[in-house]
Parts: C-alpha cells; structure tokens; sequence
C-alpha cells in the first residue's frame, strides 16, 4: 500500500526539465540495480540525463507522451510514461513504458500507484487497450499479473542483460484492457 506521503504528478515538459538531475539519478540507480530497461552497464549518469533529454521531454512536449513522477520524502521515488503516439488504426491503444522505483524505494507500492495513474489517464484519453513489456522472470511480471494484465508470450533473447552483456533475456509481452 502507498505511503500517506507518497505525492503523485503528472509533469510538462518543462516540470520534467526542471527535474532532469533527478529523474536522471532515478534512471541511473534503477539501471545500476539491474532494471532491464534499455540499458547495460557501464551506464553513467550522463547518458541517464541524456535519455531524458533526447528521448523523454520532446515527446512529453508534443503531447504524445505522459511522464508521471512519485515523490516521496521529498525524493523522486519513481515514474513511469504512458504513450500514445500509435499508428492511425490504434487510437483505442496505449503503451506503459519505464515503470522505474528507485531502489530505496521498492516494495512500498509505488509501483502499484504510478501504474493506476498512467491507467487512469489512458482510460480519460479514451484508451481501452494497454500494452507493455517486461523482463521475463523480472520482479514486475507478478506486478503488473496482479493488477489485471494478461500475458501474450514471450520472446526469448529479446535484449541483452543490463549486467551481463554477453546473456540476452527473455521479454514478456502483456496487456490489459482497460
């Protein structure tokens, strides 16, 4: 369950920039946790600050990109994106991207809250449909199993591992509708 003092907000893209040292800091502790999100190590704190920059603030400033962050303590805890830039024939779609918990923060429901939200959102956008992808085996499969999504498959050696490049991991597709 959230902590009481869990502050949840859906950021513009200059809030977001505002924020880059510590979204940033969030991306990089995630990676250096061994979150498959991307990345593989040796990740540094620059190329966190510039996923975030080249990646995340032009789409959350065109509008096709929603970036929540979770606060906690005063401290960026977590944040996940929900996209919205589908094709003409899936306007009824959307896809949860980087659903990251600082370490610091894990187990305390942070997840479970940013996930309700970017779920919310979708289902005010008119989204009836999410999609997203995990780590097969990761910690967030029973997460997102809990909360309703239904697994399509899985694709072995989709992407190597973020601590051992030479092992690619498996992805697990998902969906729920909404």
């Amino acid at each position: 369950m959230p902590q009481s003092n869990l502050e949840m907000t859906l950021l513009s893209a200059d809030a977001a920039g505002a924020m880059l040292a510590d979204l940033a800091d969030l991306l990089h502790a995630c990676v250096q946790g061994g979150a498959s999100v991307s990345f593989v190590l040796p990740y540094a704190p620059e190329d966190a600050q510039a996923f975030w920059r080249a990646k995340v603030l032009p789409a959350v400033a065109e509008g096709t990109l929603a970036l929540w962050v979770a606060r906690q303590d005063g401290r960026v805890a977590g944040s996940v994106q929900l996209d919205c830039d589908t094709p003409p024939n899936q306007p009824h779609r959307a896809e949860v991207r980087k659903l990251l918990v600082h370490p610091d923060f894990r187990r305390r429901g942070i997840a479970r809250a940013l996930l309700r939200e970017a779920e919310a959102l979708a289902v005010r956008r008119g989204r009836s449909l999410i999609t997203l992808d995990t780590r097969t085996g990761d910690s967030a499969e029973p997460l997102y199993a809990s909360m309703g999504y239904r697994t399509v498959g899985v694709i072995p050696g989709f992407s190597r591992d973020p601590r051992d490049a030479g092992r690619l991991d498996g992805t697990t597709i998902m969906y729920k509708q909404l």
